[in-house]
């Protein structure tokens, strides 16, 4: 890494990757951009899309809900979250979440940002017209990615009991 650059990215823009956990990553400024100071990607995900129980050892974490809602399991509570709402897992706490409403967009900043490898590893470049609704999931791959990159360390399955059906839109 050199320099960190300017980077200023309208709605919509930045380079597009499918999630192989699921959804619709859009990122906004990457680590190389910002001189591995931290990743931030806007990421568009379908009802009942959620993570394993996780840690990033190297990384905090920030979820912060542009539209639709979210159980955050944080520190051994779940907490349900809607636009406006933020959480923050420090490097090592063990965390997780769940979109409860029909799609959920957040925005995900990690500092510093050592865990894109993790993200790209895991994802395959979107289609133009990809909405991130539906999608190739392959945890295999995401698992592969994240011991190979140390970008995430799953710790167990999502400590959430099974989704209700996806709301009326």
């Amino acid at each position: 890494m050199s320099t960190a650059v300017s980077i200023v990215r309208a709605d919509g823009e930045g380079e597009r990757l499918r999630f192989l956990g699921g959804g619709l990553i859009t990122m906004k400024a990457t680590a190389e951009e910002t001189n591995g100071a931290f990743l931030l990607f806007e990421d568009l995900m379908p009802h009942g899309k959620t993570t394993p129980l996780h840690t990033h050892a190297g990384e905090d974490e920030t979820l912060y809900v542009l539209a639709g809602e979210l159980l955050v399991h944080v520190d051994g509570i779940d907490h349900p979250l809607g636009p406006g709402g933020v959480a923050v897992a420090p490097r090592g706490v063990p965390h997780a979440f769940l979109v409860t409403s029909s799609t959920a967009r957040i925005l995900t900043l990690q500092t510093p940002g050592s865990a894109e490898p993790f993200y790209r590893g895991a994802s395959e470049p979107a289609g133009e017209y990809d909405t991130g609704a539906e999608g190739p999931v392959d945890f295999d791959r995401v698992r592969a990615s994240a011991e190979r990159s140390g970008g995430m360390q799953v710790l167990g399955p999502p400590p959430f009991a099974a989704p209700a059906a996806a709301p009326a839109s």
